[in-house]
């Protein structure tokens, strides 16, 4: 199954195996997933490649 790097509402970037219905333009991007650092039900939306770059370089 394909991982996906998603952000949660609080802003903590992680990899979830169950992203549900990827495919569902008319929904949007945001499903509701479980946070392991929120330990919450939250929010969370996919992590761009772009972005993932951009926020290692501003980073280190």
């Amino acid at each position: 199954m394909e991982r996906t790097v998603v952000r949660c509402a609080e802003g903590h970037v992680f990899s979830t195996a169950s992203f549900p219905m990827q495919q569902a333009e008319r929904l949007g991007p945001g499903r509701l997933v479980r946070c392991p650092r929120c330990a919450r039900l939250r929010s969370v939306v996919p992590v761009t490649l772009e972005q993932q770059q951009q926020q290692r370089s501003t980073a280190g």
